[in-house]
């Protein structure tokens, strides 16, 4: 890499001015825990998405836990997922001392089978966890149906997915609507919405919003700005056992102020993704992300397929050699130590696919002020790369073969 060549990341936050004058009005408030800023965070992002209710969260994972917690999932119980995403997915079903039962990925995407779900249903199914992987919105419509049918709830794990959109009805509403019960969104660095670190919960029932509001706050009975604003003495309860899953104020104030960015920041991801599709489709062998035809993705990340024979590893390690940040595609669960043991999950079905995916994945940088110097680059680079890995793989065959005649 040219010393005058500066790395380029794989992601990277928006955040500016605004940004920081949010975070300063909440410091000189007084008030920075969960607090107004919190309650106006949800009512935005609750209209945005077109949701009843909105419920702020520490993080993505403690959402999931209180989504499947608000469902019922408890001891015994199985949860229908995925292995192919991150751990924190699975993770929250063993919160709950329940067991994830994984099931293959499509064969065209990232995403959950469909078809595959309700050969995973048992007696002890009792919830169904779909991911839409990288912001693209999974097959839900086909998911719903299936837990109408077996009368099993739907969560939607939409860490990444914010902004993203299905059609629905023949209209095109967003993520996080009411289309399954619960959805979980993330606001990690990582995403396209960040609060440095943070997440929302959003469902049409109000019996499980208000589960949600009693357990992020240890249980207690009445809320910080029902007691503070109080004029007279008021003792909380604690008739459940909760938790400290709150959002701080800061965090929110920073957060309603990315969702009004969001989409200028999605409608210029959308650009990139296109005009990463337009360069990478001239390389032979690489195989691109596709929208369905229902779908409208955030594009959180931009994932491209490497034909089976390219060493992952050295395209990535060549690629970040020349100042070039890149990520392996998604992870799959049952493939980690902390998911040897037998209890720890199911398999279903097959996860060949799942684990073909992880090996011959890689993600590439994208980010709302990538310019169109720094996409050449990659591309460049990424082309450059692949050219040199398969001469390396043919040479490594043509050894093979000789070895064998």
């Amino acid at each position: 890499m040219s010393s005058s060549q500066l790395t380029i990341p794989v992601a990277k936050p928006v955040l500016g001015e605004e940004e920081a004058e949010a975070a300063r009005r909440v410091i000189l408030s007084g008030w920075v825990t969960q607090g107004p800023e919190v309650a106006a965070f949800e009512r935005e992002f609750a209209a945005f998405v077109g949701a009843a209710h909105a419920c702020a969260m520490s993080n993505c994972t403690t959402a999931l836990h209180l989504a499947l917690k608000a469902v019922g999932i408890s001891a015994g119980d199985e949860v229908v997922t995925v292995s192919h995403s991150f751990i924190a997915t699975a993770n929250a079903v063993r919160y709950c001392d329940a067991v994830p039962v994984f099931v293959d990925i499509e064969e065209d995407g990232y995403n959950i089978d469909a078809s595959l779900i309700e050969r995973a249903i048992t007696p002890r199914t009792k919830a169904i966890l779909c991911v839409h992987q990288l912001g693209m919105p999974c097959d839900l419509r086909a998911i719903v149906e299936i837990g109408k049918r077996h009368q099993i709830p739907v969560i939607e794990d939409a860490a990444c997915a914010t902004g993203s959109e299905i059609l629905w009805d023949g209209r095109w509403e967003k993520i996080g609507k009411a289309h399954g019960d619960i959805a979980c969104f993330s606001f990690h660095p990582r995403k396209v919405v960040t609060t440095g670190d943070g997440g929302m919960l959003t469902t049409a029932n109000p019996e499980y919003d208000r589960k949600f509001r009693l357990w992020r706050q240890h249980g207690m009975s009445v809320t910080d700005a029902v007691r503070h604003g109080s004029k007279q003495v008021i003792f909380e309860d604690y008739d459940e056992l909760g938790y400290n899953y709150r959002m701080t104020d800061l965090q929110a104030a920073v957060g309603r102020e990315q969702l009004r960015r969001l989409p200028e920041l999605v409608a210029q991801r959308r650009l990139l993704a296109e005009q990463y599709c337009e360069r990478l489709s001239t390389i032979a062998g690489l195989s691109l992300p596709a929208e369905p035809g229902w779908a409208r993705s955030n594009w959180q990340s931009f994932c491209v397929r490497l034909a089976d024979t390219i060493d992952q590893r050295a395209v990535m390690q060549t690629l970040l050699d020349q100042g070039i940040s890149t990520r392996r595609g998604v992870m799959n669960i049952h493939l980690e130590k902390a998911y040897s043991g037998e209890s720890s999950h199911r398999a279903a079905t097959s996860l060949v696919r799942s684990v073909s995916a992880q090996q011959q994945t890689i993600i590439l940088p994208l980010y709302a002020q990538m310019t169109v110097s720094d996409m050449d680059r990659v591309v460049e680079a990424l082309r450059a790369a692949l050219a040199e890995a398969t001469v390396g793989a043919a040479s490594v065959q043509r050894a093979m073969d000789v070895a064998v005649a």
